[in-house]
């Protein structure tokens, strides 16, 4: 490949490919982040409703962009989708800025839990997931494992996509005369 042969070479002009490659993959993470947000959403949705009546209460973004922001009503619903959504693309850079081969399904439950039992109680935002019901727990964690597989699956393709139907080559279809 082009660009990791040019990033092991020596020099400025390495250490720049290697950095835009870098940087790339990170916007790329973001990207599939965002986007397996949306098949979690779903998956959340779905085994929101098989919950225990007494359990069926708001999930924890909503909890947590409740807490967190002055908002409540539609307004909540509405902010926790971005909320979500941006956690979603936040985490999903991080995996960008990963080395290669870390799995999505591990690292999605990790997001679980540096999320629920680290910063978000430590915050003072949410109590530890270990004091939530093992209902909504069992919950958070598939649908963090659909994320996580959805999050590496999605990078894969964007990478691929990015060299080759997105890649370089001629243009074809562009009217003559045209600029850049």
């Amino acid at each position: 490949m082009r660009n990791e042969a040019a990033s092991r070479g020596n020099g400025a002009a390495g250490d720049r490919l290697a950095g835009e490659e870098a940087l790339g993959r990170i916007v790329l993470g973001a990207v599939a982040g965002f986007c397996a947000t949306m098949a979690m959403t779903a998956a959340m949705r779905a085994l929101h409703a098989r919950l225990e009546p007494h359990d069926r209460y708001p999930l924890p973004p909503r909890e947590i962009t409740e807490t967190t922001l002055p908002v409540e009503g539609r307004a909540a619903g509405i902010a926790t989708i971005l909320t979500h959504f941006g956690y979603g693309a936040v985490t999903g850079a991080i995996f960008g800025a990963l080395p290669r081969g870390v799995p999505g399904l591990f690292y999605g439950p990790a997001v679980w839990a540096a999320s629920y039992l680290g910063w978000i109680p430590a915050a003072n935002i949410l109590k530890p997931a270990t004091r939530h019901p093992a209902g909504r727990n069992l919950l958070m964690l598939a649908v963090h494992l659909v994320w996580g597989g959805c999050l590496a699956f999605g990078l894969r393709e964007l990478e691929v996509s990015s060299r080759s139907a997105f890649g370089s080559g001629r243009l074809h279809d562009r009217p003559e005369g045209s600029q850049r």
